[in-house]
């Protein structure tokens, strides 16, 4: 009982905020309101009741003004109505002004990361290397259906002072803080989110990859079931990262000779390659597991066909097989690789 009566004497009686000071000072009025008017016209209406009276402050103050009650004792007007009039006017004035500034607040915290997100089922990008990287993943993730376009997205950077406004745009969420600390990701609520995507803070530089193997371990710390694809620069690297607990890893040093021995010897293939894996129309490489008795290779490149997919090959034990003898054993489990417009579902069954 001590705590709340010194929580109360601080904080109420002797620092009162501004909204309690709107409070109270309202409360005031409507007490004052309320009792003057059933004070002054109660003799000459007897039927007046003491809601009639709140109801009567409540319109003066907020200067509606509906005159279904009014006073007629010169009491009434003068030492009643008058002062609520004047009053209510300044007092409407003082708490539109406290809301208004309550709301910039509220969007000036937010749009400089400093606000704290109750969300669920979200997507959580950490690191901001630069607009047009984040603005192409948002672009292929809103057009997987997924994802699409009502998924919840924060993005976490340390060092980004405020949100880019074409992403303020998109509704995005953005958390400002060090991504290897609990309070960042509290706020974050990486806890409740399905996905978390770790971008190289600084593309092509091997050293970022230090600081995304920190990143992860914080995540996958806190956060197990939450699905992580992680970037990294240096090839070599690629193991930690694994170490750290991530569900996948994306290294660029990977594929930057792939592409450019292909480009050389076959000229187009890249854009091949960008027509298969972008999101943004279409054809694409999808993966799904079969999920039915076991039949041969040639068996689900004809049902694969018959749902408009075009069967190019087989995910098993971590290893990909492209184009296998059409006698191959395709059992319950095996990852299928194929093109098609859409996700395949019928076909796996």
């Amino acid at each position: 009982m001590s705590l709340f009566l010194r929580f109360w004497y601080r904080r109420i009686l002797r620092r009162p905020s501004a909204w309690v000071r709107a409070i109270a000072l309202s409360l005031s009025v409507l007490l004052y309101g309320t009792s003057g008017f059933m004070y002054f016209e109660l003799p000459a209406n007897p039927q007046l009741r003491w809601i009639d009276g709140f109801w009567y402050a409540v319109v003066t103050i907020t200067t509606v003004g509906y005159g279904d009650f009014y006073p007629i004792s010169a009491g009434g007007r003068m030492l009643v109505a008058l002062p609520l009039m004047f009053l209510g006017i300044g007092l409407l004035g003082y708490v539109l002004s406290l809301a208004a500034s309550a709301l910039v607040a509220a969007q000036t915290k937010e749009a400089h990361g400093m606000s704290s997100f109750n969300l669920k089922d979200h997507l959580v990008i950490v690191n901001f290397p630069n607009l047009a990287k984040v603005r192409r993943v948002l672009n292929e993730l809103s057009g997987d259906p997924a994802f699409g376009a009502h998924k919840e997205i924060v993005i976490v950077d340390e060092d980004l002072e405020e949100l880019p406004p074409e992403l303020v745009q998109r509704n995005l969420h953005f958390v400002r803080g060090n991504p290897t600390r609990d309070e960042t990701l509290t706020r974050a609520s990486i806890d409740y989110a399905t996905h978390a995507v770790i971008l190289s803070k600084r593309p092509g530089d091997p050293s970022s990859d230090d600081r995304n193997v920190a990143v992860t371990l914080a995540v996958e710390a806190r956060s197990r079931q939450v699905f992580t694809v992680v970037e990294c620069v240096d090839y070599a690297t690629e193991e930690l990262v694994r170490k750290a607990g991530c569900d996948r890893i994306v290294c660029t040093s990977r594929f930057d000779a792939h592409f450019i021995t292909h480009e050389l010897i076959n000229p187009g293939v890249q854009e091949v390659i960008e027509a298969l894996t972008s999101n943004q129309g279409g054809q694409q490489v999808f993966l799904a597991a079969h999920q039915g008795e076991t039949r041969d290779y040639a068996a689900m490149c004809t049902s694969c066909q018959n749902e408009g997919h075009h069967l190019i090959g087989l995910q098993r034990a971590g290893k990909t097989e492209l184009n296998p003898p059409k006698d191959t054993p395709v059992s319950s489990g095996d990852i299928l690789v194929t093109i098609g417009l859409t996700r395949l579902e019928a076909a796996l069954k």
